[in-house]
């Protein structure tokens, strides 16, 4: 076992009335419209998560944030303002006490940065960070599906979150805008809209360069599969996709490529090589 995942009981931490039937099973049917109750339930879901992956001797778990901002994610009409700091400020205080639980079984809660949650993008998981205290069980899973369908560089936000990703989604996607639809995608299904999750090798993600970031800045975590395609059967997506991460995991070398032509050298030899003399110093 890799890590454990609590997503459906990290969406109803936080409920938007706008999606109360949406979610309606993703908890007990008795929680439903319950927002206290609905809490109370994902809460004790969350911690009972974290105390399992102590005893696997796990350390990461992966979780959606839920939220209360998303419905008004674009700005028509305008927000009312202070709308997204309430939201955020409530968001931060529900889940401050349960990743007072993490850190107390020394687990990491991961949160998959994506469309749907409040915590969908760098700017979002800074804000929430903050709020929380800057909390050390607050952390990232990286998913580069979900940002390059938003037209987020998913390079660069390694460079920038790389401290906080503790978990990384291996899947693929590609978006190929046109004339009729972009990035909201017309309200069609997986198959026509421009930004599609593919399985791996079949989108547009650069996973090399990902590889190569997750490797020069020393990620130790697991690398998982995710399959979601809109194409292809899941068993082939999986077997093509163990054997696709598997020829792009990187063994860090323990040398410089041109330590061969490397020498020690001495004080006296070091100026030699630059031109100085020390007794033209004094």
């Amino acid at each position: 076992i890799s890590d454990l995942a609590a997503h459906l009981a990290g969406q109803l931490v936080a409920v938007n009335p706008a999606y109360d039937a949406a979610f309606a099973g993703f908890g007990p049917a008795e929680v439903v419209g319950k927002p206290k109750e609905r809490y109370q339930w994902a809460r004790n879901q969350l911690e009972m998560t974290a105390i399992a992956c102590r005893r696997l001797g796990l350390t990461e778990a992966a979780a959606f944030s839920g939220g209360f901002a998303w419905p008004y994610v674009y700005p028509w009409p305008q927000r009312a303002p202070g709308l997204i700091d309430r939201a955020f400020e409530e968001l931060a205080k529900l889940w401050k006490p349960i990743l007072d639980v993490f850190d107390r079984e020394g687990v990491n809660c991961c949160f998959e940065i994506m469309a749907g949650e409040d915590l969908h993008d760098g700017v979002t998981f800074e804000k929430f960070f903050e709020l929380t205290g800057n909390h050390p069980r607050c952390n990232m899973l990286y998913d580069p599906s979900h940002l390059i369908m938003q037209g987020i560089d998913y390079l660069g936000y390694i460079d920038n979150y790389h401290e906080y990703i503790k978990m990384f989604h291996v899947k693929d996607a590609e978006v190929n805008p046109t004339a009729k639809s972009g990035y909201y995608g017309g309200f069609q299904n997986w198959l026509q809209r421009p930004g599609r999750t593919r399985s791996l090798g079949d989108g547009q993600v650069d996973f090399k360069g990902i590889f190569s970031k997750m490797a020069e800045y020393e990620y130790d975590g697991w690398a998982v599969v995710e399959w979601e395609c809109v194409l292809k059967h899941p068993e082939d997506g999986a077997r093509e996709g163990a054997d696709f991460v598997n020829n792009h995991i990187i063994r860090v070398t323990d040398k410089t490529f041109d330590d061969f032509a490397g020498s020690s050298a001495d004080l006296k030899a070091l100026n030699l090589m630059l031109g100085l003399n020390p007794l033209d110093a004094e």
